[in-house]
């Protein structure tokens, strides 16, 4: 677990990867967190079955998490059997209890998201104590109909009043051409990308991978390997 960036810089998780060349150019542009979507309304949605493929390449070669979306336990349980994640990422509604009982019964640290609109939403933040690293992400528009932010950024200044007793990353409006920016504003330990390394939704572009690690990691002053 990071309670501060690695000394090669900042932390990168790549989210929503499908394939196994996406994640190749990942693990190969030096990401720490591979994010593996299980949530049938994205795009990035992967069976079962794919995750194992996927997860066969991955083990040990990168930190993997499992996103979900106000996921009961049965649901989580089979996820954890089929690619047995380094984390869970709960990206959906879920209480601080819903963290502290996931936490208790599958024995594995979370990430919990927070949907920021304003800093009202920060005050979200601080009743996760339980989870172990906080991904703060633009807040959906009402009505949505899938969570997290859409690629959309938030006003990245209102971080500056967030918690910062644990680690935590920041997501939302993140690219190769803007992540620098971002570091720089919040002194983000770590960052998570999506569709800002897309070329269409759900297909991850080699070269945007290598371009965001080498973005994020030069604003923090640490390098891509």
């Amino acid at each position: 677990m990071w309670g501060r960036r690695p000394a090669r810089g900042t932390i990168v998780k790549i989210c929503g990867l499908r394939t196994i060349d996406a994640l190749e150019a990942s693990i190969e542009a030096g990401a720490d967190l591979a994010g593996f979507v299980f949530f049938e309304k994205s795009p990035r949605h992967l069976t079962l079955d794919a995750a194992r493929a996927l997860v066969a390449r991955a083990a040990g070669r990168i930190g993997m998490v499992a996103l979900t979306v106000d996921a009961d336990d049965e649901r989580l349980a089979a996820i954890i059997a089929a690619i047995q994640p380094d984390f869970l990422q709960f990206h959906g509604h879920e209480a601080p209890e819903r963290v502290r009982e996931a936490k208790a019964r599958f024995k594995l640290p979370v990430i919990k998201a927070i949907g920021v609109g304003g800093r009202e939403d920060l005050v979200a933040a601080k009743a996760y104590a339980e989870a172990d690293m906080i991904l703060y992400d633009a807040k959906p528009s009402p009505g949505a109909a899938r969570p997290g932010g859409m690629g959309r950024a938030f006003d990245w200044g209102l971080l500056n009043e967030a918690p910062r007793e644990k680690p935590w990353l920041l997501s939302g409006g993140l690219s190769p051409e803007t992540v620098a920016e971002a570091v720089r504003i919040t002194g983000a330990p770590g960052v998570d990308v999506s569709s800002g390394v897309e070329s269409a939704p759900g297909q991850k572009d080699p070269s945007r991978i290598a371009a965001f690690l080498h973005a994020a990691r030069g604003a923090a002053g640490g390098e891509a390997r």
